[in-house]
């Protein structure tokens, strides 16, 4: 076989392309952010693209370097895309005592137990914050509702009746 037909490096294992993260919104939904989400991630895009590349980039060639490198460009990528297809929702001005996309939910359940939930963008959750997607069956439970309503979440495991506590929007 002439070397034409061979690679130099074949004693190196092969390398799968960093695959794009799927979106998480469902075909023909809007990508909605918090203006606080959108400002943070605006700041992460800036700070990786300014700071953190360039150090990376300067890193002699390594196979941990350029994973590394790649990873930072799928970060960069997806941030780009989800700040451009964003749809920056600002808090209600007049609508305070109503859940609406943004807001910090209190709720209470049956056994008197309260939680507290906000309701954001698919790309801002963080469960260990209590940052839940506007999608989510909890989320849409609670839009529109005000303080001292009851709603109901319809869960596997059964039905679940919540009293709205307090709403609030930072």
């Amino acid at each position: 076989m002439s070397k034409a037909f061979t690679r130099e490096d074949d004693d190196l294992p092969d390398r799968p392309a960093p695959r794009r993260p799927p979106s998480a919104l469902p075909l023909g939904v809007k990508n909605y952010l918090t203006a606080n989400g959108a400002r943070r991630f605006q700041e992460e895009l800036d700070r990786l693209v300014q700071t953190e590349r360039p150090k990376l980039a300067a890193i002699p060639e390594g196979e941990e370097a350029r994973q590394q490198l790649q990873a930072m460009d799928q970060r960069i990528l997806h941030l780009q895309q989800c700040l451009q297809s964003a749809v920056v929702v600002s808090p209600p001005v007049d609508s305070a005592n109503q859940v609406r996309f943004g807001a910090t939910v209190t709720v209470r359940e049956r056994n008197g137990e309260e939680s507290r939930y906000r309701i954001v963008g698919v790309d801002e959750v963080d469960f260990d914050r209590g940052w839940i997607s506007f999608l989510s069956p909890i989320a849409k439970a609670l839009m529109n509702a005000r303080p001292g309503q009851r709603v109901r979440l319809k869960l596997p495991a059964g039905e679940q009746e919540l009293e709205i506590v307090g709403i609030a929007y930072h």
